[in-house]
């Protein structure tokens, strides 16, 4: 097979936009394609900010990778200019023996990552504007932040297109097949040839990839909210980031606005399930009231009728780590997936272990937990 480009990335949200950037930056033919134009609101790589964090509640074996990504990410922002981090703090709340509280404070001490441990009291008197319960106590991690996914995605592709890589979008693919060497893509606009293939379609992956692995597509709903009063309490600097523990089934999230979007509040667990392409994408009233009531008891000083909601997708793993690895069927063809709602500040490193294994066939990185075949 003569094979026009080295690499095709096969969906460019933020994983794929930071693989096909990889790449490229290594001197590798890339051609990224996309069946939307990212940065776009219909994946899971939108909605004005993401939460960045390195003392991790999912597990200490993702610290490395996290650390990794900031200096990764403050790299992207040297180079392209744009801002895609800010560093605000975060706040992970809950009953002192509750599995955010415990696992947070077991990577910090692990990895020697500095943090505070603040009482209801303590956090009321620095932060404000969280109502904590008089058992719940918050960890501060002064390092994490905001990652601004939309502008992640721009540098990543900009930055890709400046190192070679060919972009295309409203382009989605139809089909790929892998022999002899190399693979060919069949997209709607045309067909094309490579030596090796990236699978990161997101919520689309489970169509693509091509092997029984049990993605999960579940769609979610987050909200902003504005201040009813003491606006201040909530800018950059004086509102960390959170993730809340409330019961044993529930967390929430939320992060400062930035540019007058407001407070945004969401929840991690439940939500509809389905192919990308079923989902509706407009909240339904229960949805809406059930953040009403979350925010009202935890935030009163914000407004409790949100200005916007949004819609957003998870595509979730049975185990809640991620997919990536090579396909098992083709050493040439490299899934990236599965990201189960905690992925996008780990994608400036992703990109790079992609790179790696699509050039190097290895990675520095243990990805062990990540293997497309454990299931």
């Amino acid at each position: 097979m003569n094979a026009v480009y080295d690499v095709i990335v096969a969906g460019l949200g933020g994983i794929g936009s930071a693989a096909a950037y990889h790449l490229a930056k290594r001197g590798e033919r890339v051609l990224g394609v996309d069946r939307f134009h990212p940065p776009h609101s219909l994946g899971s790589s939108h909605g004005h900010t993401r939460i960045f964090r390195q003392a991790y509640l999912e597990g200490s074996s993702y610290v490395p990778l996290a650390q990794k990504s900031c200096e990764l990410w403050k790299r992207l922002e040297r180079e392209t200019g744009k801002d895609v981090f800010a560093p605000v703090g975060g706040l992970m709340i809950g009953p002192p023996d509750c599995p955010i509280v415990k696992s947070t404070v077991l990577s910090a001490e692990r990895y020697g990552l500095p943090y505070q441990m603040l009482t209801a009291a303590d956090t009321a008197r620095r932060f404000p504007a969280y109502l904590l319960q008089r058992d719940e106590v918050a960890v501060y991690e002064e390092a994490a932040g905001v990652l601004f996914p939309e502008s992640c995605i721009q540098a990543h592709l900009t930055a890709a297109v400046r190192h070679g890589s060919e972009i295309q979008t409203r382009n989605p693919v139809l089909q790929w097949t892998a022999r002899n060497g190399g693979v060919t893509v069949h997209t709607e606009k045309g067909v094309y040839q490579a030596e090796r293939l990236v699978l990161s379609a997101g919520a689309w992956n489970p169509q693509l990839f091509g092997f029984t692995v049990p993605l999960e597509v579940e769609r979610k709903v987050p909200a902003w909210f504005q201040p009813a009063e003491s606006p201040r309490m909530f800018e950059p600097g004086r509102f960390p980031a959170f993730v809340w523990h409330c019961t044993k089934e529930l967390n929430i999230y939320g992060l400062p606005g930035f540019n007058g979007e407001g407070t945004k509040v969401g929840v991690h667990q439940g939500g509809l399930k389905g192919a990308p392409d079923d989902l509706p994408r407009q909240a339904s009233l229960a949805e809406v009231e059930e953040l009403r009531r979350l925010v009202a008891r935890r935030f009163p000083l914000l407004n409790q009728t949100p200005v916007t909601v949004d819609t957003c997708l998870y595509t979730n793993t049975p185990d809640g780590h991620f997919v990536l690895g090579p396909h098992p069927g083709y050493q040439n063809v490299f899934v990236a997936g599965g990201f189960s709602g905690h992925g996008f500040k780990f994608c400036s490193i992703l990109g790079e272990i992609i790179a790696d294994l699509a050039i190097e066939s290895q990675t520095d990185f243990d990805i062990r937990m990540f293997s497309p075949t454990r299931f």
